[in-house]
């Protein structure tokens, strides 16, 4: 998949099909559009291509209000390639880039920079600084030819996809749900920071990170996780002891109210059947299966070693089961 970082750098993609959004989480519905791309292409020819914008434009214009990120760019990027598009153009956003209208959005990006035969928008889309709806941009664009498809919400078991249920599922603990609604286990990226070392005390040694990402609510959760880079960015169905890239686990999230009163939110993942070496420094990826339960102080650190026991054994059990995601 070829990457453009810049709308005005990608002549080469003239007479793609070019679906068009900011992609948080890469769901069902933002696959709907990815899907209707590649359908054009195999019909008129071209590549299938997924324009999105870096930094989120709300960040921009309004970053008292900006959402949590579901996905990062560097994952969204990988989430393009699994969607099986041609290219992905990421285009900056700044004050000067948001005050184009829609007619120049149409007339210089879609039209002469990347000569877009077909363009693929939600039903909710809105283009330029006059917020100008799908209707609008539709005549815009058949002006100059080029065809636009508009697709209707996307829902599964009854409940609409978008990126804000997916927030808010995931700001509740309810990881199964979002998982529904992604196509796949929701993710965090990060680069494993030094500990206190206490659960090494207990037998339970944990990485900890504090991803960009948004992490589900606090709680621990049965978790697979990947270090450093790997050919599988996404944990395959009964991943784990027989997928090498992979490891299944058991995750805190949360500010460990047992040995601290205060701290940061971070993700601390124990590895199960891991090889003990030193990982500080090294990237993981922490994929979220299921919620075990709610993060809590205990009496004691032995009533908290127990817990993490039991945390454990059921995690290992619920990893094991035919079609754990």
């Amino acid at each position: 998949m070829q990457v453009f970082r810049s709308i005005s750098s990608a002549s080469a993609l003239r007479g793609c099909a070019v679906a068009i959004g900011n992609f948080d989480g890469v769901h069902l519905g933002h696959r709907r559009l990815f899907e209707l791309a590649r359908e054009r292409v195999q019909a008129n020819g071209g590549s299938s291509v997924a324009l999105t914008f870096d930094p989120h434009p709300v960040r921009v214009l309004r970053p008292q209000l900006a959402p949590p990120l579901i996905t990062p760019l560097p994952r969204k990027l990988e989430l393009f390639a699994e969607c099986g598009l041609d290219a992905v153009v990421v285009q900056p956003f700044d004050l000067e880039y948001a005050r184009s209208d829609a007619a120049e959005f149409v007339r210089r990006d879609l039209g002469d920079h990347l000569g877009a035969a077909d363009v693929v928008v939600g039903h909710d889309f809105t283009a330029g600084k006059g917020r100008t709806r799908v209707d609008g941009l539709r005549t815009l664009l058949s002006e100059r030819g080029i065809r636009l498809t508009s697709v209707e919400p996307v829902a599964s078991d009854g409940l609409v996809v978008s990126s804000t249920k997916i927030r808010e599922l995931l700001l509740e603990g309810n990881v199964e749900g979002a998982a529904q609604l992604l196509a796949r286990p929701h993710d965090v990226d990060g680069e494993i920071e030094p500990g206190a070392s206490r659960g090494r005390a207990f037998g339970f040694a944990t990485a900890n990170v504090r991803p960009e990402a948004l992490l589900p609510a606090n709680g621990v959760y049965a978790v697979r996780c990947r270090l450093g880079a790997a050919a599988t960015p996404t944990p395959p169905a009964g991943a784990g002891a027989e997928c090498a890239a992979w490891y299944d686990g058991v995750c805190n999230v949360g500010v460990k109210p047992t040995v601290q009163r205060v701290g940061p939110i971070t993700a601390e993942a124990h590895l199960f059947d891991f090889d003990g070496r030193d990982l500080h420094g090294e990237l993981l990826r922490i994929a979220f299966v299921a919620r075990l339960r709610e993060e809590r102080r205990f009496p004691s650190l032995d009533a908290l070693r127990a817990q993490i026991t039991a945390d454990a054994a059921r995690a290992r059990a619920l990893l094991r089961e035919p079609g754990a995601a």
